[in-house]
């Protein structure tokens, strides 16, 4: 069949695509930058790539035709507290007219158990937007799910923030809400097990894991299953945002994205019936065995997807080819340069930058960098990366955005995503003569940002002299002169 995939690079979608090829199915994949499709060269020619942003103007002059089934997997919870819904709306609007012209026999929406009477203003743009694809003219099948359990996840990773870096917390109310957590794969079962069922058409189901448990179980048992000790505190007097400050602070998720959760937070999601898992024959797996199954994914560097590559969430508004090309008029720039040996091991040390790997020189001023534009409501240094050893386009590396990743012609081009009067680029090239250029541009915006530029200065002599001497080195060598 000649499936279309929306939210291709989102968390889910980049699950679903590997069962949706390994299925022999012809994927259409949705994105809003074809240059960041973090696919190999192989999946790469297994695919074909449309370029749309739903929130533009319809325009069929290179949509696809003759679509047998539709994932809808867009959402716009990380990107604004006030306007989602209206986002939320006009895509799921412009889809309607999209999926008349494609002739979809079937649409597959994941959404979000909407049971409780009191819906979050997260639920109710779910809710709107479901009503909205009933009106189109493609059968519907509706998925509605709670909190997503997997490496990677929104929900795994804020839990993980919070047990592992808080042996006491003082906690709000709402973590007392009871919730019904499903784990990733059991997701992708149900995503491929109602395809081309007509029993499914035009049907909405909820699924949910075998364990109904309020967060606070939650966190307690991922403390115990990881042997942690975690004492827990829950106080009445903590206001809505107060507790998006905590979570803004204390985990890796953005302020916008921390004050949508906590809003839904406040609601019960509980399945109201298991129709579906009977109807398909699948038995979910527990939540501990879910966590259990995310550490295995992450201790195998098997991490497929994070919410934290997400663009949603990014500084960048635009396409990543936007910024790619990187400016010289207007700039300031340090340059340094250095002859080195081993090429394929130089690559391998600037591959594995950022994360728990550290910036190779000064990683205590990296991190109080990271910890001040925290304050000033910037992503700071805790998104972290994905994989320790790979990077694709697109992908987020601690305040900065992998623009390109391109290891056969040895370079590497990252935006900066932290607070800063103009924009940044950080830049790794290893020439024909195997010469490692290390090159940070910055194009300041108005006197504010060259006054930023040359205060910085003096870190930047450490850091950036520092940093390509021991990028240079084996990788046992760094290791030591960084301090690891």
């Amino acid at each position: 069949m000649k499936v279309l995939l929306t939210g291709a690079n989102g968390y889910v979608g980049r699950r679903l695509l590997p069962e949706l090829l390994a299925q022999g199915h012809e994927v259409v994949c949705c994105v809003r930058d074809a240059g960041r499709l973090g696919l190999d060269a192989y999946k790469l020619g297994l695919v074909s790539i449309w370029e749309v942003d739903f929130l533009d103007d319809v325009r069929f002059e290179h949509c696809p035709k003759d679509i047998d089934i539709a994932y809808f997997l867009i959402h716009s919870m990380s990107s604004s507290t006030s306007d989602f819904d209206t986002m939320e709306t006009q895509t799921a609007l412009n889809f309607n007219r999209y999926s008349a012209y494609m002739k979809i026999r079937q649409v597959i929406y994941l959404s979000g158990i909407v049971n409780d009477p009191k819906l979050s203003k997260h639920m109710l743009s779910r809710n709107n937007v479901e009503k909205i694809l009933y009106a189109g003219q493609p059968n519907l099948t509706v998925l509605k799910a709670g909190i997503i359990v997997g490496s990677g996840s929104s929900s795994f990773e804020i839990i993980r923030d919070l047990c592992e870096k808080l042996p006491v917390m003082v906690t709000p109310k709402w973590v007392l809400t009871k919730t019904q957590p499903i784990a990733i794969r059991d997701v992708i079962q149900y995503l491929i097990g109602v395809q081309n069922r007509a029993d499914c058409f035009n049907e909405s189901f909820d699924i949910g894991g075998p364990n109904i448990i309020t967060y606070k179980q939650m966190m307690q048992l991922y403390a115990k299953t990881r042997g942690i000790k975690l004492a827990i505190l829950t106080v009445p007097i903590m206001t809505p945002k107060l507790s998006s400050y905590w979570l803004y602070f204390v985990t890796s998720t953005s302020y916008k994205l921390a004050m949508n959760l906590v809003d839904s937070m406040k609601v019960e999601v509980v399945c109201k019936d298991n129709r579906l898992q009977k109807m398909l024959g699948i038995k979910p797996i527990s939540y501990v065995d879910a966590i259990t199954l995310a550490f295995e994914k992450i201790e195998q560097n098997l991490v497929i997807s994070s919410w934290k590559d997400s663009l949603v969430s990014s500084r960048i508004k635009k396409n990543l080819s936007h910024y790619i090309q990187v400016p010289n008029f207007g700039c300031l720039k340090d340059s340094k340069k250095i002859k080195i040996d081993n090429v394929n091991q130089v690559l391998e040390n600037i591959w594995a930058i950022g994360g728990d790997r550290g910036w190779y020189y000064g990683n205590w001023m990296w991190q109080l960098r990271g910890f001040i534009d925290k304050l000033f409501g910037g992503v700071g240094l805790r998104r972290g990366r994905t994989s320790p050893d790979h990077l694709d386009n697109g992908d987020a590396l601690d305040f900065w955005r992998v623009l390109l990743a391109d290891k056969e012609n040895r370079r590497l081009l990252l935006f900066a995503e932290m607070r800063v009067p103009g924009e940044a680029w950080l830049e790794f090239r290893i020439d024909e003569d195997d010469v490692l250029h290390q090159i940070a541009t910055f194009r300041p915006r108005g006197i504010f940002g060259r006054l930023y530029w040359y205060s910085m200065l003096p870190f930047h002599f450490f850091i950036f002299n520092g940093m390509i001497k021991n990028i240079a080195q084996t990788r046992s060598e760094a290791f030591i002169s960084n301090g690891l």
